[in-house]
């Protein structure tokens, strides 16, 4: 028996009192009327960014737009031409230290707190969190209500990992003074796609 086996085989031993799991059916989550403004609010409001893309517009000219002074671009989504590192071939997470900015999708986006799915789509997971400014892109009509909703719609692919994402990083741990960027992204941009 593994270490980790035997500890939670000591913790099943000494319980006194089970509880049977709570009816979620009966929670009343919360709905918006109208689920993209309330996301648009929301990314906002825990400091990211909403740039709205237009039908036939070019993603590669709002990269530049949005970030023009960026050298290092990472993506392997195929419409972002002008990317210079792929996730994919890079060999290593430490490859993609130094990026820009990183340019991902996400699969949806959850209204009550602006996190948005990232499953993982590339090789290297790195460039979610190691990139300096993230594209996000997400299309306006996946946007769900509340956690509940966002829950049963996870899906994992061969990789088996995914993550939420909700604006940039941030901490106020120290000193009460709110820090951008302290362990990954200093700004994220959600790029909302007709």
């Amino acid at each position: 028996m593994s270490t980790k086996e035997e500890i939670l085989s000591k913790y099943r031993k000494n319980i006194q009192k089970k509880f049977d799991m709570p009816d979620l059916s009966q929670i009343k989550a919360i709905k918006y009327p109208d689920p993209l403004v309330q996301f648009i609010s929301m990314t906002q409001n825990v400091g990211g960014k909403v740039y709205e893309l237009e039908p036939g517009q070019d993603i590669n000219d709002v990269i530049r737009e949005l970030y023009p002074d960026a050298k290092e671009i990472a993506s392997n989504l195929p419409e972002v031409t002008i990317a210079t590192r792929n996730p994919d071939t890079c060999g290593s997470p430490q490859a993609l230290n130094g990026t820009d900015v990183g340019v991902i999708r996400g699969m949806f986006g959850v209204a009550e707190n602006a996190c948005v799915w990232i499953p993982q789509q590339m090789v290297e997971k790195a460039v979610c969190f190691i990139s300096e400014n993230l594209i996000i892109l997400l299309k306006k009509s996946e946007i769900v209500n509340n956690m509940h909703e966002a829950y049963k719609r996870i899906q994992f692919n061969d990789y088996g990992y995914g993550t939420f994402i909700s604006g940039p990083s941030k901490t106020a741990d120290i000193a009460q003074v709110l820090v951008m960027g302290a362990q990954a992204a200093r700004s994220a941009t959600i790029v909302l796609e007709p």
